[in-house]
């Protein structure tokens, strides 16, 4: 895989270089309420725009149905892009059509233009590869080169992530270089003990992961909303708790294997419930309630690990050489329930383990939680492509950059 370093070498100037990012970030109307991924893809336009290059940076946001949506449009995300820049940077309000053409083509030596929402052609995400090629096509005639910077799009087929390489040469960015070196680091040469710590709602998510880590790591702590198929799986009263019935003949599996296998399988010894789920737009105060996990109320529903399990589970990761955490221990947007993920996130940060924040909800709540990101040892752009590294699945984005 050839990397932006080595294209600097070569020289931009004056070229167009497209640069797939992930500008997908959480949007409260037109306010970004997260922009750790516009920050991550920074590094990269500003070492191309300092060369020279006229750069055109692209991206995907949530899910439109394949045409214009103002709902998603990446305009709020091309205004704090230039922000950070400390320049103005130009916004094409279409893709592929006459405000991208004349956006791209009035970009001076160092500038750098945003076009609007990729997802707002259908050509992007079609399973057709002839339509998906298509799109490609009127991409590449936007650019002379392409780097690829987008490292939580990496696992989709899309046309600019998957088939637009193939038209360009071809350069994996600094953030992509850097996601592939951590996640070596999880899985070819690990520093043990290794602990790996996940959360988040549906077990369903994370199957394919913990079947791959049951071979690779030496301890496993779960929390979230997944956590009650497990303990369900034990034959515990979950209450109204999220729960995956058909889910718990998988999960019955993993723990004999873990077992069998010697691989510590940690679950909570206590968790916090509600009769519901709370308010989360007012915040409003709740009664949360600690109750032993083999003795939930049938009436309750949990949402957090108990101070207990977050007690153990910092024990567990004390001693660890390696730790990779995805998905938080329980609703952390409300305050009532956000200790379980707290105190992982501290532990993590109190460890001289090389720690490794998976993306998503987890990379979230470490910013909505006030942690100094520096204090972990990487914090992911991408959770479900960094997820299905693990799960030792090709990534089209990677096996495109690699061709």
């Amino acid at each position: 895989m050839k990397t932006i370093d080595e294209l600097l070498e070569e020289g931009v100037e004056g070229k167009r270089v497209f640069v797939r990012a992930d500008l997908n970030v959480p949007l409260d109307g037109t306010t970004i309420t997260d922009d750790g991924r516009i920050r991550a893809v920074v590094p990269t336009v500003k070492a191309l725009a300092d060369a020279g290059a006229r750069v055109v940076v692209a991206s995907h946001l949530g899910r439109p149905k394949g045409a214009p949506d103002p709902a998603f449009s990446l305009a709020p995300a091309a205004a704090r892009l230039g922000e950070l820049l400390g320049a103005e940077v130009a916004f094409a309000t279409d893709t592929v059509g006459e405000s991208a053409t004349a956006t791209v083509a009035g970009l001076g030596d160092g500038q750098v233009a945003v076009i609007e929402n990729l997802r707002f052609n259908a050509g992007e995400t079609s399973k057709d590869d002839a339509e998906r090629g298509a799109f490609a096509d009127q991409l590449a005639a936007l650019a002379d080169l392409y780097v690829g910077d987008g490292f939580g799009a990496v696992h989709r087929k899309h046309a600019s992530v998957f088939d637009l390489p193939a038209r360009l040469p071809h350069y994996a960015g600094h953030l992509i270089a850097t996601e592939v070196g951590v996640l070596k680091k999880l899985t070819e040469d690990v520093q043990r003990p290794y602990a790996v710590v996940l959360g988040g709602s549906k077990v369903s998510d994370k199957l394919g992961v913990i079947d791959h880590l049951l071979e690779k790591a030496d301890r496993i702590l779960v929390g979230g909303g997944m956590v009650f198929t497990f303990l369900k799986a034990q034959g515990h009263e979950v209450g109204s708790s999220l729960l995956q019935e058909d889910q718990i003949p998988v999960v019955q599996e993993y723990l004999k294997r873990a077992e069998a296998s010697g691989v510590e399988f940690v679950l909570p010894v206590d968790v916090v419930v509600a009769p519901a789920f709370p308010d989360m737009k007012t915040k409003a105060p709740t009664n949360p309630e600690t109750v032993a996990a083999d003795a939930m109320p049938a009436g309750q529903m949990g949402l957090d690990i108990g101070p207990a399990t977050s007690e153990l589970y910092a024990s567990k990761l004390a001693d660890a050489a390696t730790v990779f955490w995805n998905g938080p221990m329980g609703v952390f947007e409300h305050p009532d329930y956000a200790e379980g993920t707290r105190a992982v996130a501290q532990a993590l940060v109190d460890s001289p383990a090389f720690t490794v924040v998976g993306g998503g909800d987890s990379a979230a709540a470490v910013r909505t939680l006030g942690f100094d990101e520096n204090a972990f040892g990487h914090i992911s752009t991408g959770g479900g492509a960094s997820l299905e590294y693990l799960e030792g699945k090709t990534l089209p984005g990677l096996a495109a950059l690699e061709g």
